[in-house]
């Protein structure tokens, strides 16, 4: 019969990509949906797919995964975002970890543009640990930052999550307007003069991260406004702290904390 997996996914209004989630983790014996909220087909989907599906409104990215992973029935997880996909070879390399001593598993997740089906060239985005025996670790509670605390031994996966983050640049803009608010209110506060000092400096330092390190000049024309978008993002939020210390209304603080995410996706780009 072989080792039970389990793997979770939180979302919210996710019908355009949610399917292809879902058929790629479609191998496990348990897949959990934590829905903080859905007006479209999301549930719908999910459960023809056969998914246990949970409502929890929405504390963050930490805590929703905290609720999700205690949900799962079995010693292994895997945790997917609901834009993501798993890869054929990765299934087969986790299917393969599972019958080995208990571990936490970092893998490569790879962007890819709006209209690709596939990561750009030498593609380099993160590595984090997604799939992992519950005795080698488990997610944080952090709102902002959704980590697994590893307890364990830590090891590599070689094959890749496909990340699908964007509908389109449009949607990108959105996205990153709100994360960026989001991120604004829930951050550790940061002494006024460390944040002036980085404001000029942090979108052309951003830039060159994404284009160059994270080789996204790779990506022609896709990967320079991916790079743009990103950058302008995280200079945005600087000046958002900034204008929360310079008082923010109540009403605003709470509409921004009520609406994100509007879709499932994780933390990082």
């Amino acid at each position: 019969m072989g080792v039970k997996i389990s793997a979770f996914i939180i979302a919210r209004n996710e019908a355009a990509r949610i399917g292809r989630t879902l058929e790629a983790v479609s191998w496990v014996d348990q897949i959990v949906l934590v829905d903080s909220g859905s007006t479209d087909a999301t549930i719908a989907i999910a459960k023809e797919a056969g998914a246990e599906v949970h409502h929890r409104d929405w504390e963050g990215y930490g805590p929703q995964k905290v609720y999700a992973e205690g949900l799962c029935s079995n010693d292994w997880v895997l945790n997917v975002d609901a834009d993501e996909v798993v890869t054929e070879d990765l299934a087969l390399e986790i299917k393969a970890a599972a019958e080995g001593a208990p571990a936490a598993y970092r893998t490569r997740i790879l962007n890819v543009y709006p209209g690709d089906d596939r990561p750009r060239p030498l593609a380099n985005d993160y590595n984090v640990v997604r799939f992992y025996h519950r005795s080698a670790g488990s997610y944080r509670d952090h709102p902002l930052f959704d980590r697994v605390d590893v307890q364990g031994d830590e090891r590599q996966l070689r094959a890749p999550i496909h990340h699908y983050p964007l509908l389109s640049f449009a949607h990108f803009v959105d996205k990153e307007n709100r994360y960026s608010s989001y991120a604004a209110e829930t951050a550790t506060a940061r002494g006024r003069t460390a944040l002036l000092l980085r404001l000029p400096f942090e979108m052309p330092f951003a830039f060159l991260k994404f284009y160059f390190a994270r080789r996204h000049f790779l990506g022609g024309w896709k990967g320079f406004m991916f790079s743009l978008i990103a950058s302008f993002a995280r200079t945005l939020r600087i000046a958002k702290m900034l204008e929360r210390q310079d008082g923010e209304s109540p009403g605003q603080k709470n509409d921004n904390a009520m609406n994100f995410p509007v879709d499932g996706s994780g933390t990082n780009l």
